[in-house]
């Protein structure tokens, strides 16, 4: 299929979405270089994940399609969480977790059904991903839940949760960009003139895995570093640190992330 105009704004989108989603992981949290780079990533992010699931119609490949509503759902949901108050929810929360309960069912559903019959991965997805993906979906989904039924999330609550949220959907698209068929990043390298330029070094397995699993890891440190901020400061005093820095860098990412609104 020739490439369409749909298709180029979904790899635009894509690889503007990992460039900004990777600044904004490094970018001091609420400082007004995180708070560009996290909306310059929203917007991207929906863009590529609405053209995926144009082209997952055009070209009948439901995985993808399923794909692009999970994207949508992790960043519309991150998004909302930094712009609301604390304790704030809407009933759009209630339409909103149909999507990683319905999504984390079939995830496990087909995960079981490779397993018994492993002729039915034709996707190229292996059973164990859509396991941990199903998994992942069920615990989103409780997470949702638990929110509505405590009426909303408060303090830390609400920063781990958009956190964990956007770090989870640039896993999805780093996943989709560097573990895709046919070695996307040198097809999309040549496509532009550079690729044939560059060392083969740069274009191998190893590399793509790293870099896709990258965002998870950062998941994992921020969650921990936003939830467990008394064990981070300890660490921090530990090495040398004073802890009335340590609790004042607390605050200041907690005031940043407040006027991210």
């Amino acid at each position: 299929m020739p490439y369409s105009p749909i298709l180029a704004l979904h790899i635009c989108g894509g690889t503007l979405g990992l460039l900004s989603g990777t600044a904004a992981l490094f970018f001091r949290k609420g400082s007004p270089g995180h708070v560009l780079a996290g909306k310059v990533f929203v917007i991207s992010m929906l863009t590529m994940a609405a053209g995926a699931m144009y082209l997952a119609i055009e070209r009948n490949q439901p995985g993808n399609f399923w794909g692009g509503i999970l994207t949508i759902y992790l960043i519309g949901t991150a998004w909302l969480t930094a712009r609301r108050r604390d304790g704030e929810t809407s009933k759009f929360d209630w339409a909103a977790l149909l999507i990683p309960l319905a999504v984390g069912i079939m995830n496990w559903i087909v995960g079981l059904q490779k397993m018994q019959s492993p002729a039915l991965a034709k996707d190229g997805v292996p059973s164990g991903m859509n396991l941990f993906m199903g998994s992942v979906l069920l615990l989103a989904a409780a997470g949702d839940i638990r929110m509505l039924l405590r009426g909303g999330l408060f303090g830390t609550q609400r920063i781990a949760r958009h956190l964990w949220r956007m770090c989870f959907g640039l896993f999805i698209a780093a996943g989709s960009f560097f573990l895709g068929g046919a070695n996307r990043p040198l097809r999309l390298l040549s496509a532009v003139g550079i690729g044939q330029h560059l060392s083969p070094a740069l274009f191998n397995t190893p590399l793509y895995l790293i870099l896709s699993v990258l965002p998870l890891i950062l998941l994992i440190f921020w969650t921990i570093r936003v939830r467990f901020p008394n064990a981070y400061k300890r660490m921090s005093i530990s090495r040398g640190g004073d802890v009335s820095f340590a609790n004042n860098r607390e605050a200041g990412v907690r005031r940043n992330f407040a006027r991210e609104k």
